[in-house]
C-alpha cells in the first residue's frame, strides 16, 4: 500500500454552460491544445482543430476511442455541446429497442436507459482524463421554476439543458462527474429611476463558480464566486499539467534506435485526424442516411457489403436493392455497427465465394 499526500496536478473534467451566444465555445477554445467534437456545428467560424461532426452515437464513441488511441493528438477534448450529444444517445437508445421516441417506452424506462448510456459515455471520457487529457463539456442553460419543500413560493433557476424529463437524471450525473461546473451569464444590474421605473444596465459576461439559489455551479480549486469570462482567470489550474502528463512512447531496441538515427528525420507540423474527406472511396448512394455513410467511409465499407450482411443475417432476400431497405433498418445497423463490421471482416471479406447479386445497387 502506498500513501500519498498533498495536491496532485491532473487533467480536469469541466462543464461550461450558459445561454446561447454567451461565448462558451470561444472560452473552451482557450484551453490547452483543444480538439473539438462539434455535435451541433457551432465552431465552423472558429479557427480550431475539430473532428467530423458525429451523426450518430456510434460515431461519437468512435471519435472518443480515436483520441484515446492517439493521446498526443490534443491536451483538451471539447464536446460542444453535451446536450446535443445526449440527443444522439436518445436516438441510439430508441433504435436499440425499436422505439420511435423516448416517450414510447412507458413507465420512464426510456429515461432510465438514457441515464445509463450517458453514464457509459462519461466513463469513456473519464478514461481520457486518466491519460492526462482535459475534458470540457459545453452545454446550453435552461431556466425553470424551482420550489423548495420547506420554503414559501417558487423562483426561477438556471440549470443544465439536458432534455426535459431526462434532466432529473442525466443533469445530476454530469454535475457529479465534473470537477468544475461553471455557469456563464450576463451580469445585469436593475436600477430604479426617479420616476419609479426599473431599468437594467450592464451586460458584462461573467463566470459563476459556486452554488447559488439561482444557478448550479461548483469547483474544487477555491475559485472566487465570480470571475470574468476569460480563460486567464482559471489558467493556473492547468499550468502544472505539462510536467505530470504521461507520454506514451514505444520502447525501441538498440538496433532500432541505431536505424532511426541513420534515417532522415521528418518533422510533423500537424496531427492527422480521421476525416471522411481523407478517404478514397466511390460516392455512396444518396438513399443511404448520412449517419451510416459516416461510419462506412473510415472502414471502407461498400454498399454491396452491407447487402451481403443483410443476406447473411437473414434480414432481406439475396438481391434486394439497397434503396429498398427501410430507414429504421439503418438505425438498427448504426446502433449495432461494431457487430455489423465484424460480420463484414470475418465473413464477407474473407469468403468471396458467397453468392451475391445486387440489382440497382
Amino acid at each position: 500500500m502506498q500513501i500519498t499526500r498533498g495536491k496532485r496536478a491532473r487533467a480536469q473534467k469541466v462543464v461550461i454552460y450558459g445561454p446561447e451566444g454567451i461565448g462558451k465555445s470561444s472560452f473552451a477554445a482557450q484551453f490547452p491544445e483543444p480538439l473539438f467534437i462539434d455535435t451541433e456545428g457551432s465552431t465552423d467560424n472558429m479557427d480550431v482543430a475539430r473532428l467530423d461532426k458525429p451523426t450518430s452515437y456510434t460515431m461519437l464513441k468512435n471519435e472518443i476511442a480515436w483520441v484515446k488511441a492517439n493521446p498526443t493528438s490534443c491536451k483538451t477534448l471539447v464536446i460542444d455541446t453535451i446536450d446535443w450529444a445526449e440527443s444522439l444517445v436518445i436516438e441510439d437508445v430508441c433504435a436499440q429497442h425499436q422505439k420511435r421516441g423516448i416517450e414510447e417506452f412507458g413507465w420512464g424506462n426510456g429515461y432510465t436507459y438514457t441515464k445509463e448510456e450517458m453514464g457509459r459515455l462519461l466513463n469513456l471520457l473519464g478514461e481520457l482524463v486518466d491519460l492526462g487529457i482535459n475534458v470540457v463539456l459545453t452545454a446550453h442553460a435552461q431556466m425553470r421554476k424551482f420550489e423548495q419543500p420547506d420554503e414559501m413560493g417558487a423562483y426561477d433557476r438556471w440549470e443544465l439543458k439536458l432534455g426535459k424529463k431526462t434532466s432529473s437524471q442525466t443533469a445530476p450525473l454530469v454535475k457529479e462527474w465534473a470537477d468544475m461546473v461553471l455557469f456563464a451569464n450576463y451580469k445585469t444590474t436593475v436600477m430604479t429611476t426617479d420616476n419609479g421605473k426599473k431599468k437594467a444596465t450592464g451586460g458584462a459576461r461573467v463566470l459563476y463558480t459556486q452554488h447559488h439559489p439561482a444557478w448550479d455551479a461548483k469547483n474544487r480549486h477555491g475559485l472566487p464566486e465570480e470571475l470574468p469570462l476569460d480563460y486567464g482567470a482559471i489558467a493556473h489550474i492547468f499550468a502544472g499539467q505539462s510536467a505530470t502528463r504521461p507520454t506514451q512512447q514505444p520502447q525501441q531496441s538498440a538496433q532500432d534506435q541505431q536505424t532511426a538515427q541513420q534515417e532522415p528525420t521528418v518533422s510533423k507540423t500537424e496531427t492527422t485526424v480521421p476525416s471522411q474527406q481523407s478517404q478514397s472511396q466511390a460516392p455512396l448512394p444518396d438513399t443511404l442516411p448520412q449517419a451510416i455513410k459516416d461510419l462506412m467511409v473510415p472502414e471502407q465499407v461498400t454498399p454491396d457489403e452491407l447487402v451481403q450482411v443483410a443476406y447473411i443475417r437473414g434480414h432481406f432476400p439475396l438481391g434486394t436493392p439497397i434503396e429498398n431497405f427501410p430507414l429504421n433498418y439503418w438505425d438498427m445497423i448504426v446502433t449495432n455497427w461494431q457487430a455489423t463490421l465484424e460480420v463484414i471482416k470475418t465473413q464477407v471479406r474473407t469468403n468471396p465465394e458467397i453468392p451475391f447479386t445486387v440489382e440497382g445497387a
